[in-house]
């Protein structure tokens, strides 16, 4: 005989009871068992089993274990905890490692209100893009929507994501690079894809967007993708071209849920913008931006908040955000060092005014004199590199490195460039002026340690950014003798990412009651990549960037969500002595800044970068006396009037962009209550944390509190435990933060982490199977005498499985479950949930002889039948109901034109079954 099951059903199979989940095909069952996890679900052909696959009951056995009031509140908290499938609107809620804000979950709406999802999420630097991203993600999943996704980011990006999606969302992906792929592939079949054998990856943009990959992925890519810097898919150079035209094709399948995420979407170039958009709809490339009802459309896919609007507005984020202090240090020059560099600017300045007539000519020895004074700005020991080293590149390829932009297939590069002068006796002569130098103290050194000392002193833990590699050896070196009792590395692009990763990590170690303090070393390498805000709240610009973006994003790795510090500094060092300095200052960032102010964001420099060497070279011509004449000579002049016209064109794009699409839609009213309600059922941070607590005592190994940290000793616990714990990487002393956010070498303790799941798990299983940790006595059933209640009360703690029936162009049949207390007094339900909870958790007045706790108990199991029959089912039913009820409100709220119907499966499970007793018994 055949017997169909669906979701929610019991059965029986090999042995044991399980719940049946949803089938991935059919004619196949997926089982969990009902004392397991959801790692321990198997899937199998029931023809293939030699026993029939037989529906089952959970009942409560005649010869259950009793068990005692602390062990009973500890059981109830614990069933909670380990339930994965809730059964509200947000399905994602118990998958979540961490404490969304209300901000966060506005993209989420966003998207369950499209019929296929397509975002484009343009938050600021360090708002949570992310998180967002992954929010949207993890709830697609545990609807049943999403079963493959691929998230597509630059190189250096990957190793995050990765981190990210197991940390924060327990989703374990892979990396796709042109380091991983070939072994990836390696044992495949040659029917099956990459993509195939692997559902849930991480891509590097760079190795996929090549043309020979390039048709294949568009094939196999899964229907979700996430693309990371995805304004860096739509520039003009080849690199860009190739990265559009691959997500172009992927955009094509109207059916591809696509998330965009990029802090710089619009960056005042109409035209990168509009094929931006184009990604998420077509026609949105040609549309008017000053069409309203095109805004309305667009308002439906395109998200942008800026810092401010989430501190200032109704969102009540405060605290989501560190506060900012940014100030500048100015520092003199000694005579030596300002002669030094005086002599370079002569020796630049007449390589340039003898260079040809013909704009290329002059344009290159622009380029390579605005290279060399870069170095020279940044320390001799930059300097001295630069002039002894020839040109290893293409001139052309000096432009991107001297105004700090990337290139398309590399790491920022931190190499000083090379002269493109050839050697002569004035040439030489700096270079042996450079390497006097380089014995002699450096002023700017000097006044780095002189800024950095004070907030030392205050515990301020700093990330020095340089410009070059020679730099930021100088500096570390010359920063260890200076300090040193502290730890101090330097990453630069000598180092892999991996190495530059585990660098930053090793700094992380330290003694639990005196933290190390810590100094890092850093170029470009690490101003995108490696989120540092656990590590470090100060960032010190000591060279000053030629691209003011760069200094947004050096910021942005320690200024952003999750910083534990309240305060994070950043400091601009510059010379007034300096021309070079100087030339930057007022050419590049005071303008940045104005422009900043303006309009709330960064706005880059504008692409064509002509006038911006013409507007640089003559200030410092200006600033170093040159003659005004020889500046109008080389047309000059103009160069800061056309740089400035530009930008402030491509600001004010950017403001109008701004306004007109502020996501004012979605209300944080709107959000909260729901998700409000999912954590009270699920449990919150603080109830995770006092689990923990009576769980790890019951365990004979009680949590150590140091000031804001826990520790747990896991080695002290059971082997068996010990084993679990160890397959999550958990041993020795387990050090956990109570709060977000979380300290560095820390993890915030909630209901996903690993000790809590484990430990939930281990003590229902210890319930349910009698020889599963039977010295810890947790039983089902029980009964004392208690100050909670006035009359006999029975406590019955249940396990709901309801079938949630999603309707939308695809019908989905999910299982949802739930834990719940029900209060029964005489033969109706008084009271339920919090109520219910804290009857249980009420300590018992004194013990109960074991005769009348039987007699108590054997009672209360001869009504229990038609209790379930009757206002337990009324109690379910009901609960579905109002389960229905929150799912349509939430739909409402983001305009979804899904349904949910939700469906109790009856009888309930009875986990435990515990008598209170008024006063003595």
């Amino acid at each position: 005989m055949t017997v169909n099951f669906t979701p929610g059903d019991l059965v029986r199979a090999r042995g044991r009871e399980w719940v049946a989940l949803p089938s991935p095909q059919d004619g196949i069952l997926a089982l969990r068992p009902l004392s397991g996890s959801e790692n321990d679900t198997v899937i199998l052909d029931p023809k293939l089993e030699i026993l029939p696959v037989e529906p089952a009951r959970f009942n409560l056995p005649a010869d259950a274990a009793a068990t005692v009031q602390a062990k009973a509140a500890l059981l109830a908290d614990a069933m909670r905890l380990t339930l994965r499938r809730g059964a509200g609107p947000f399905r994602s809620a118990a998958q979540l490692a961490f404490e969304p804000r209300t901000y966060q979950l506005v993209p989420l709406l966003m998207a369950l209100r499209l019929p296929v999802p397509r975002l484009l999420v343009a938050d600021d630097v360090g708002i949570g893009k992310t998180i967002e991203a992954g929010l949207i993600l993890r709830e697609l999943m545990d609807r049943g929507e999403v079963d493959a996704f691929s998230v597509l980011c630059p190189p250096h990006l990957v190793d995050q994501w990765l981190g990210e999606l197991k940390a924060r969302f327990g989703i374990d992906a892979v990396a796709v690079t042109s380091g991983t792929a070939s072994r990836l592939e390696r044992s495949l079949p040659l029917a099956q894809t990459l993509f195939d054998a692997y559902p849930f990856t991480v891509v590097s943009l760079d190795y996929i967007k090549a043309e020979k990959r390039r048709e294949g992925f568009a094939r196999a890519c899964p229907d979700f993708v996430i693309v990371d810097e995805a304004h860096a898919c739509v520039g003009t150079h080849q690199g860009r071209q190739q990265r559009f035209e691959l997500l172009s094709e992927l955009a094509r399948d109207p059916e591809r849920r696509m998330v965009l995420l990029t802090a710089t979407p619009h960056s005042g170039d109409e035209d990168a913008f509009a094929r931006l958009l184009s990604l998420i709809e077509p026609s949105f490339a040609s549309m008017d931006f000053d069409d309203a009802r095109y805004r309305e459309r667009l308002a439906r896919h395109f998200v942008q908040r800026r810092r401010i609007d989430l501190i200032s507005g109704d969102w009540d984020e405060d605290r989501a955000f560190p506060k900012h202090e940014t100030t500048e240090f100015a520092y003199r020059l000694t005579e030596a060092h300002r002669r030094f560099q005086e002599a370079v600017l002569d020796y630049c300045f007449g390589i340039v005014s003898r260079a040809g007539s013909g704009q290329r000519e002059r344009r290159l020895a622009f380029w390579g004199t605005l290279a060399l004074m870069r170095c020279v700005g940044s320390s001799p020991a930059a300097a001295l590199s630069a002039l002894r080293n020839r040109m290893a590149t293409e001139s052309d390829r000096l432009e991107p490195q001297i105004y700090d932009e990337d290139s398309d297939d590399e790491d920022a590069v931190d190499l000083e460039p090379g002269t493109a002068f050839d050697a002569d006796p004035e040439l030489l002569a700096l270079v042996k002026e450079a390497e006097a130098l380089i014995g002699k103290p450096d002023p700017k050194l000097a006044a780095l340690v002189d800024a950095l000392t004070p907030l030392i002193k205050k515990g301020v833990n700093p990330v020095v950014f340089c410009r070059f590699l020679a730099t930021a050896e100088h500096v570390r070196d010359g920063l260890r003798k200076a300090f040193p009792k502290l730890t101090i590395e330097a990453v630069t692009g000598v180092l892999t990412p991996d190495e530059r990763r585990d660098r930053v990590a090793d700094m992380a170690t330290a003694d639990d009651e005196k933290p190390v303090q810590r100094i890092l070393v850093a170029t470009d390498c690490l101003s995108e990549g490696i989120n540092l805000q656990q590590l470090f709240d100060t960032v010190v610009h000591y060279d000053l960037s030629w691209n003011p973006t760069r200094h947004q994003q050096r910021e942005g790795r320690v200024d952003r969500f999750g910083q534990p510090a309240e305060l994070v500094r950043s400091i601009m060092m510059f010379s007034p002595d300096s021309a070079i300095d100087g030339a930057v200052l007022e050419v590049i960032l005071r303008k940045a800044e104005e422009i900043r102010k303006a309009t709330g964001v960064t706005v880059p420099l504008p692409e064509e970068r002509g006038p911006v060497t013409d507007a640089l070279m003559a200030s410092m011509m200006l600033r170093r006396g040159v003659s005004r004449q020889l500046t109008l000579d080389l047309r000059l002049d103009d160069g800061a009037k056309v740089m400035e016209t530009r930008w402030r064109d491509a600001a004010e794009n950017e403001k109008k962009s701004r306004a007109r699409f502020a996501q004012n839609a979605m209300k944080p009213q709107e959000v909260a209550p729901e998700w409000e309600k999912v954590r009270t059922l699920l449990g919150s941070p603080a109830e995770a944390r006092l689990f923990v607590e009576r769980a790890m005592a019951r365990f004979g190994v009680p949590l150590e509190t140091r000031k804001t940290l826990l520790l747990a000793h896991v080695d002290a616990l059971d082997a068996g435990l010990r084993e679990r714990l160890k397959e999550h990487d958990l041993t020795g002393s387990v050090r956990l933060a109570t709060a977000e956010p979380a300290p560095s070498g820390t993890a915030l303790l909630t209901r996903t982490h690993p000790l809590t799941a484990t430990l939930a798990e281990a003590l229902v299983e210890a319930s349910l199977d009698p020889e599963s940790l039977s010295g810890l006595g947790i039983g089902r059933v029980g009964a004392w005498p208690t100050a909670a209640v006035q009359q006999v009360t029975r406590i019955a703690l249940l396990r709901l499985r309801f079938k949630l029936t999603v309707h939308a162009r695809k019908e989905r049949l999910l299982l949802a479950e739930e834990a719940a207390l029900v209060a029964i007094q005489g033969g109706g339900i008084v009271a339920f949930g919090d109520t219910a909870r804290e009857w249980l958790n009420t300590p018992a007045t004194s013990d109960l002889a074991p005769v009348a706790r039987d007699r108590f108990v054997a009672k209360a199991r001869e009504d229990l039948p038609s209790l379930l029959g009757g206002p337990i089912a009324d109690f379910v039913r009901s609960r579905a109901q109002e389960l229905m009820q929150d799912h349509a409100r939430l739909r409402a709220a983001s305009g979804s034109a899904s349904r949910v119907t939700v469906e109790a499966v009856l009888p309930p499970d009875v986990i435990g079954l515990f008598v209170l007793i008024p006063g003595e018994a």
